[in-house]
Order: structure tokens, then C-alpha cells, then sequence
């Protein structure tokens, strides 16, 4: 039933969007006057919904649908290439982004409802065919923003229109790529939706570990749906549902002559090319909203259900010759919860907004380890090996209201009071208030200043707390050296953030931004073991700082922009998840700061594009000084600069329909870069990044 979901939404918007298509041939004007009125309504909805968390002086990066065409790969590209040009965004292995030298600590929001959290994995379940636009809001977050606070990715979503849209694309190229996207959407009378869904196959779904122009075993599978449908009840209310599957397998990607540690019986070799490890991800979410606009006072209120499973497959011989370990894991995760968010104008000079959250998580754990016994010293002691099964279960609570007024000063002053209280149950009881103020003055036209403090309550999520029953592996390949496990506990951290916007001239515009972050039980996650899946930990103590600069110049036809960001990230002592490090790494950070493995202390990204008539013409390039490595995070990888180039040519059939061709080249001179070498805190294997591909692709659209 799961798999017949997305198909069974699907044709229900289709049929939607051809009635609507077939009707508008018959119906009268009045019919086509409600219509259109419908319609308008819907788009002043959407107006006020914004109104309704707004970001209220904390620092936003804007991308319009343009922009999402005018960078590598367009709208075939992954939606975390297009997060990489915003300040201070660095580019990790298996598709993470770091913003502001946090690992990920990203929520992320559909049409102002908050998308609950999924497992960590390859996948990307965000396509972009169905962004209208985003918005990347970071620094010091209102109140209403709680739980993932490094940065919040404001999506909204394409809706309908009073005539039938829809378009069919199919993009190829290099590793063999083939991705086919089809969409839809209209609006019938009070009645309005649009579909996307897509398919897609390659041979570099991961990285590859080695720096060659193809990597060994690594194809992917992937198949994405995403629906927003939605009913206009009257002038002031709206009811809508979003409906979003994807599921994706990986290949786990091999590299050559890796050294044998084990020996299995009756198996003398194994070359490690020949490695078959696979990874499945499937993730599933429903919201349903309603909101009501009436007068000085608005509302929406939703409800969510999330379903999240990843599942590791190892080589068993393989594995246990390499590494001792071969372990299945399998993780899902099951969200439940409501959100309710409002406004109320008081008057000209007060804004008070106010809302809670409430969420329920149901994590499960199960892994089926085969080891080899060992002695007191570790030594293999047998050639047969056996298997240990270990499960947990693990119920959490998130609970969260808050309460803030915009309040109007003279002088172009706005300034932005709120209260927040949160209570985690997960792998601690805990709960903290926490205030926040953003204060912006608009001391000219043309220039915003905005100092904002923040108190942040970040929960881990549940679902990365490792609770391994240690004892089971005493005297095996898999006993940890370390065998304390304290419990991991929420991050609790300051933040301050200064800045300014400023429109150098009628084209050209300036922000610049600096923040200061101090942490107490510092959150950080990694890979620890061969199975690709993440754990978390903390440092007691934490401190992130830096400042970034963007430039945006921009007219009818000409775009481009420069984003450079520099910072630092720090963590000391390992307070928590001591197990899955030696005790020279923890000796180590209980007396030294050590920089976060995620940190990169210099970012940059820039890009140009054209505009013609017909015509798209593109060059963006992206800049890293490279992410920490080598023990304990002492040393970093080198800088590197990839250039993308494309051009999209597009031919108008009619008022209504045109196909458009378009031919992208991704990492234009070839550079080979490294992104990880296996070295550092909670990194398993080295990742590359990906050497030159030619693609393209046609979009019809009717």
C-alpha cells in the first residue's frame, strides 16, 4: 500500500488539473470570475502566512526561483548545491552542508510548517522542481524557531493556477546519469494543487573514496513524490495537505587495495573491490494545515506524521576480513505532532505572536554484528566467526511554546521581544526558557542594521543516540577500549549577531554579518564504524565565531554575486558517547580545544549569469579551505575550487508551451579534490568530490 501512495495522490491531482483544463472551455463568466477570485484569495493567504513567522531581524539569505535556475545543474541539481552559495555554508561528504561551523542543526520548513526530522542519510527528499522559492534564516532566530537553530530553510512550495500547468523533463549525462521529472498543477474553482515527481538513476550516488573519474559500486536508485493540494473555503480560510515519499538504495563504494586485518576461514583472499555493502532509505510525510485570516488576527494550525527507516546491508565476509566487524543496522524512526502558530495585530505600534509545538518521536534500533573472538590483548583468537543481535527502543517528547511582540519605535527602530520554553524527553529529562530580542533600525532607505541575542535549547535527535549494550562485545573485534557511555544531553548555548543590509546603488547591495556562539554540552555527530550512519556526542564546552560578507548585483538581465565567510568552531573535552573514541583522542580534548572536524575556516562563492531573450548563460564557482582532519582535528585537507558553466536555450512553441535545452558541465577543469581522507574525529573513510561530468536535458513545458 505504502509504495501505491504516491501514484493513488498523483492521479487524484491530475484528474483535478484536467477538469479544470476541460471546464474552463465551458464555463461561463461568472464561473471563470470565481475562479479567479478563488485564486487571488489564495495568494493573499499566502501573504499573511508569511506574516505569521517571519524572520524579525535575524539574518536571511534569499533564493528565487531565478537564482535555482541559474545555478549548476539547475533544476536537476540536488537542493544542498544550491544551500552551498550562502555565506558560510561548507560542503561535507554523503551530501551534508554545515552552516556557521555547526554539524547540520538545520530544520527545515514547508509553506511555515516545520518538516519533522528524518534519519540522517545519502537521500535528499527535497527536489527542486517544486520550489517556488527558500529562504535561509540564521543568527539570532525569533522565538517562534526552536530545536535546530544553526540556520532554518524556509521553503514555499509551487501551488496551482487557473489554467493547467505542467511540464516533463529528462536529464542525462556523465556516471551514467538519468532522471526524468514530470509536474502538475492547476486550480479548479476552490480546488488547487501541483504534483512533482521524479526517478532517477546514476553511478556516483556517494562519493567516491578514491580520486579516480568513476568510483567502483556506487549506484543509486531513486524515486521522489511530493503533492500540495489544497482547499480555498472562503475569503479568510484555507485548508491544505502536503504529501511527500521518497525512497532511495546506495551502493556503498569500494576502493582498491585495502590491507586484510582478519582472517576468515576458508576465504585466504578477498579483494576489496569486489566489497558488496548497500544502503536503503526510505522517508515518508504527511501535514495537514488550516489557516484562518480574519481581520487583525491569524492563524495556522497543522498536523504531521513522519515515517523515516535507513537500512545498512554489509559484505559479511568482506567486511570481517577488512575490519573485524560486519554489522546490519536497521533504523526507523515514527513522528506524530501538531504545530499551532498566530498573529495578532494590536495595534499600529504592537505585534504579538505566539504558538507551541508538539511532537512525539519513536526511534528503533536493531543491529546483527558478526565478530571474531579475541583475547585480553585483542587478538583474534578464531578464524570462525559468530553474531551478536542488539535492539533498542527509545520514546521522545519534544514540547515547545513561545510568545513575542514586534513593537514599533520612533526613529525607523523595530525591536523584537520573545520568551520560549522547551521540554525535551529523550535521553534525558530537560527543559530550559530561553529569551530572545532582535532589535533593527532602518536609519536609511538604503541601509538595515540588526543586532540580535538568542538563547538556543537543542535537543539531540533521537534517533542518533547510540545506546550499544557494551558488554555484549567484551573479548570480540568490536569491544570498545573505552567502555563509558554517559548519557547525551541537550546543547545550551548564547548567541549574539551583528550586521547590516545596505543598497550601495540601484543594483548593487551589501550585507555583512558577524556572530559569536558559547555552547555548553556542545552537540557533534560522526561516522564510527563501517555502517554508514551517524552518531551523536557532546563537548562540554563549545565556541563558534566568524563573520561573512554577500554581494549582489542585479538588473533585467545580468545576475551575479560573491559570498565570503570566515570562521572558527571549537569543542573541548568529550563528555558523552566516550566509547566510540580511544583514550588518547579523549585524553587529548579533556585538555585542549579542539576545532570541530567540520569546521572550514574560509569559505567563498560566487557566481555571473545572463539572461537573454531565449538564452541562459552561467559560470559559478565554489571555494573551501578545507575541512579539519588528522588526529584529534589538528590538521585540515587542501583548499579547493570547482567551476560549473551551462547555457539553456529555450524555444516558445506558443503563449502556453516551450521546450527548452539545456547542457551543464559540473567541475569544468577537472580538479580532483578532497573532501574527507578518513582521518578525524568520527570520520570513517575519505570522500572526493566529483571529477568533470557533461549533462543535459529538455524541459517541456505546456
Amino acid at each position: 500500500m505504502k509504495s501505491r501512495l504516491p501514484f493513488i495522490s498523483l492521479f487524484i491531482c491530475l484528474v483535478v488539473s484536467l477538469n479544470a483544463q476541460t471546464s474552463s472551455q465551458s464555463q461561463s463568466q461568472d464561473d471563470q470570475t470565481v475562479k479567479l477570485d478563488a485564486f487571488v484569495v489564495s495568494d493573499s493567504l499566502d501573504v499573511a502566512r508569511e506574516g505569521i513567522v517571519p524572520s524579525l531581524g535575524a539574518t536571511s539569505y534569499e533564493i528565487g526561483k531565478m537564482q535555482l535556475d541559474a545555478e549548476s545543474l539547475g533544476g536537476n541539481g540536488s537542493f544542498n548545491e544550491i544551500l552551498l552559495r550562502v555565506p558560510s555554508v561548507a560542503e561535507d561528504s554523503f551530501g551534508q552542508v554545515h552552516l556557521r561551523g555547526e554539524h547540520a542543526d538545520l530544520q527545515y520548513r514547508i509553506n511555515d510548517v516545520l518538516l519533522p526530522e528524518g534519519i540522517s542519510g545519502f537521500g535528499q527528499e527535497l527536489d527542486i522542481p517544486f520550489i517556488k522559492s527558500a529562504a535561509i534564516l540564521t543568527g539570532s532566530l525569533p522565538a517562534q524557531y526552536g530545536y535546530r537553530t544553526a540556520g532554518v530553510v524556509d521553503i514555499h512550495t509551487e501551488s496551482g493556477s487557473t489554467d493547467f500547468k505542467g511540464s516533463i523533463n529528462t536529464f542525462v549525462g556523465s556516471h551514467d546519469t538519468l532522471k526524468f521529472t514530470a509536474t502538475g498543477g492547476s486550480q479548479n474553482g476552490q480546488f488547487g494543487g501541483f504534483t512533482t515527481l521524479s526517478t532517477e538513476t546514476n553511478n556516483l550516488g556517494i562519493e567516491n573514496p578514491e580520486p579516480t573519474k568513476e568510483a567502483v559500486h556506487d549506484k543509486t536508485n531513486q524515486i521522489k513524490f511530493f503533492t500540495n493540494l489544497y482547499y480555498v473555503i472562503n475569503s479568510t480560510s484555507r485548508l491544505s495537505f502536503m504529501l511527500s515519499d521518497s525512497t532511495a538504495t546506495f551502493q556503498i563504494p569500494n576502493s582498491a587495495n585495502q590491507t586484510q586485518g582478519y582472517t576468515l576461514k576458508n576465504i585466504p583472499l578477498f579483494n576489496s573491490l569486489n566489497l558488496n555493502e548497500n544502503q536503503a532509505e526510505f522517508n515518508d510525510y504527511a501535514i495537514l494545515a488550516y489557516q484562518k485570516s480574519s481581520g487583525d488576527f491569524n492563524f495556522q494550525a497543522s498536523l504531521f506524521t513522519r515515517y523515516s527507516l535507513t537500512h545498512f546491508t554489509p559484505d559479511t565476509v568482506g567486511d570481517l576480513i577488512f575490519n573485524g566487524v560486519a554489522s546490519e543496522v536497521h533504523q526507523d524512526l515514527i513522528s506524530n505532532g501538531l504545530e499551532l502558530d498566530s498573529k495578532w495585530d494590536i495595534n499600529t505600534n504592537h505585534t504579538l505572536r505566539f504558538g507551541t509545538f508538539l511532537s512525539s518521536q519513536n526511534a528503533n534500533t536493531k543491529t546483527n554484528t558478526a565478530v571474531f573472538p579475541t583475547d585480553d590483548n585483542g587478538d583474534q583468537t578464531s578464524t570462525t566467526a559468530f553474531w551478536i543481535q542488539d535492539s533498542h527502543h527509545r520514546l521522545g517528547w519534544l514540547i515547545g511554546t513561545y510568545i513575542q511582540d514586534e513593537w514599533k519605535l520612533p526613529n525607523n527602530i523595530t525591536v523584537n521581544g520573545g520568551l520560549r520554553f522547551d521540554t525535551s524527553h529523550g535521553a534525558l529529562n530537560e527543559s530550559q526558557v530561553s529569551p530572545r530580542i532582535n532589535t533593527v533600525w532602518q536609519a536609511q532607505n538604503d541601509l538595515s542594521i540588526h543586532l540580535g541575542y538568542a538563547r538556543y535549547f537543542t535537543p539531540p535527535a533521537i534517533e542518533l543516540v547510540d545506546t550499544p549494550t557494551l558488554a555484549k562485545y567484551t573479548n570480540t573485534t568490536n569491544a570498545s577500549e573505552v567502555l563509558t557511555n554517559s548519557a547525551i544531553a541537550s546543547e545550551r548555548s548564547n548567541y549574539l549577531d551583528f550586521g547590516l543590509t545596505k543598497q550601495l546603488t540601484p543594483t548593487l547591495s551589501l550585507e555583512w554579518d558577524s556572530y559569536l556562539k558559547k555552547a555548553t554540552h556542545l552537540l557533534d555527530e560522526g561516522q564510527f564504524g563501517q555502517a554508514v550512519v551517524f552518531n551523536a556526542f557532546n563537548y562540554t564546552y563549545g565556541e563558534i565565531y566568524g563573520s561573512e560578507i554577500s554581494l549582489n548585483y542585479t538588473t533585467k538581465k545580468l545576475t551575479a554575486y560573491l559570498n565570503a565567510a570566515e570562521g572558527r568552531a571549537y569543542g573541548k573535552n568529550i563528555s558523552s558517547g566516550q566509547f566510540e573514541f580511544d583514550q588518547e583522542t579523549l585524553n587529548y580534548a579533556a585538555n585542549h580545544r579542539i576545532a570541530l572536524d567540520h569546521e572550514q575556516a574560509l569559505t567563498l562563492s560566487a557566481g555571473v549569469s545572463y539572461h537573454f531573450t531565449h538564452d541562459l548563460l552561467y559560470l559559478d564557482s565554489l571555494y573551501g579551505s578545507g575541512l579539519r582532519s588528522g588526529f584529534a582535528n589538528t590538521d585540515h585537507l587542501a583548499p579547493y575550487y570547482p567551476v560549473n558553466v551551462g547555457y539553456e536555450h529555450t524555444l516558445n512553441l506558443n503563449h502556453k508551451r516551450s521546450v527548452s535545452i539545456r547542457l551543464d558541465i559540473v567541475n569544468l577543469f577537472d580538479e580532483v579534490y578532497t573532501l574527507r581522507d578518513g582521518s578525524g574525529i568520527g570520520v570513517f573513510a575519505p570522500q572526493y568530490g566529483a571529477r568533470r561530468g557533461f549533462f543535459a536535458s529538455v524541459n517541456y513545458s505546456y
